[in-house]
């Protein structure tokens, strides 16, 4: 017990507990592992026409489809399906469907024009061309709507990922695709 006193009392010991101390409070920050056990669903419905007609009026339109894809696993296993819904107000949302991911630190929902790919290969790319991010995951499970700026041009934009901001990673993406 004595030597163990006599250790404490220098300072390089002190130093290298308070490095080690500080090491570990940012590695807990960083990596937030206890993500990996907590999963957050979300249950959004698809949003129905906001105005009621009036007798007499057309009945609104429905939502339309203007691209989908399935979701591929990346860094993490992802699935669940992608869609661009054109709402009958004319807004648009991306809805992510039957989603099922790993939790994480900053993740995000980007709309990008890189190209989906299998494997490691697919992991990186979606932030080095054309992307908008669509913010903050809302949850790793369920069902979830996305608005997308009205004055977004779609053209070009060919994928979404669910991209992990803090590691430059993609946890799973899908390549968007007009219905047939």
């Amino acid at each position: 017990m004595g030597r163990v006193r006599l250790l404490l009392k220098r300072p390089v010991v002190i130093s290298a507990l308070v490095v080690g101390a500080l090491g570990l409070s940012l590695g807990v920050y960083w990596f937030q592992p206890w993500k990996l056990w907590v999963d957050e669903t979300v249950r959004d419905a698809l949003p129905a026409a906001a105005v009621t007609p009036a007798a007499g009026e057309p009945a609104a339109a429905a939502p339309q489809i203007l691209a989908s894809g399935t979701l591929i696993s990346h860094e993490h296993d992802t699935s669940g399906s992608a869609r661009i819904v054109k709402l009958p107000d004319g807004s648009r949302i991306l809805r992510l469907e039957n989603l099922d991911t790993s939790n994480g630190p900053d993740l995000r929902v980007l709309l990008t024009d890189a190209p989906v790919k299998q494997g490691t290969a697919g992991w990186r790319v979606f932030d080095d061309g054309k992307h908008v991010s669509l913010g903050e995951l809302k949850g790793n499970k369920g069902d979830q709507n996305y608005a997308l700026p009205r004055d977004l041009d779609l053209a070009g934009y060919t994928s979404v990922s669910i991209w992990c901001d803090r590691f430059d990673v993609s946890f799973g993406a899908a390549e968007l695709a007009p219905p047939a």
